[in-house]
């Protein structure tokens, strides 16, 4: 989480909310996110307002950051 942390104090939040705009070609992916990064929600509050099981979660952002962070 740190090393994820340091990554994401190097840029504006406008700047992240552009890159996982561009990037993240799912509308549910790019919100949940930037609510994790940007926001700092975690997989236990994200679950619950996504209805998706916390593996679910901790699964879909893993793809999303990986296919964000290619493209830094």
């Amino acid at each position: 989480r740190k090393e994820t942390e340091a990554i994401v104090n190097q840029k504006s939040r406008t700047e992240w909310l552009n890159l996982i705009n561009e990037w993240v070609h799912n509308e549910q992916d790019r919100k949940m996110l930037e609510r994790h990064l940007l926001d700092g929600t975690s997989y236990y509050c994200l679950s619950a307002e996504f209805y998706l099981s916390e593996e679910q979660i901790k699964k879909r952002m893993a793809k999303a950051k990986a296919q964000l962070f290619k493209h830094l």
